[in-house]
């Protein structure tokens, strides 16, 4: 597999992307909203948002690289059999997604650095908080940061269910096509 997207499928840069950021954003949601849960006497209740933040800035920065990746390597064109709603679909969910992301990321950092304090990044390095003390910060950026993630984690679905759609009702090449894989023998649909 090629590094850089040609016209007929991704590379290896844009499917690794993808797959990392998508098994980061789903474990990362689901460690936030088990979180959510947790008392001050658990064993993870410092250990858990620690993690949860040092990804959540991990996928900050590969945000930053996918968009710079799509905007330097264009997407494949779609294929020719999809309709143009289903063109125009894809196009805004997966905007929405980017901006999503972005939101839940300074949400999240917005969360972190209320009382002035910067966010460690897998004890490595520290983030350090440049926003800080603006009226009830914590609690206005988190419920952003809360109903967007569960907004988010719907439209991740939404997303899924379109590639299997594509895979297992029009049999197409969609699905394989992010997954890095030989699309099928072509067939007039997929052309």
């Amino acid at each position: 597999m090629q590094v850089r997207n040609t016209r007929e499928r991704y590379g290896l840069m844009a499917v690794s992307l993808h797959w990392i950021m998508a098994v980061g954003v789903i474990g990362t949601a689901i460690t936030g909203l088990w979180m959510t849960g947790l008392d001050y006497y658990s064993p993870w209740y410092q250990t858990a948002p620690f993690w949860h933040k040092s990804v959540g800035i991990a996928l900050a920065a590969l945000i930053i690289l996918r968009l710079l990746w799509r905007w330097a390597n264009p997407s494949p064109a779609a294929l020719s059999h999809h309709q143009r709603w289903e063109v125009v679909l894809a196009k805004v969910i997966h905007s929405l997604l980017y901006v999503l992301l972005l939101v839940i990321v300074i949400s999240g950092y917005l969360i972190s650095t209320a009382k002035g304090r910067g966010v460690s990044v897998f004890g490595w390095f520290e983030v350090p908080a440049l926003v800080t003390g603006l009226p009830s910060q914590a609690d206005r950026a988190g419920f952003v940061h809360y109903w967007l993630g569960v907004t988010l984690l719907g439209l991740v679905g939404l997303h899924a269910l379109g590639a299997l759609k594509h895979h297992f009702l029009d049999h197409d090449n969609t699905l394989r096509r992010m997954l890095g894989m030989r699309p099928r023998p072509s067939k007039e649909k997929d052309a």
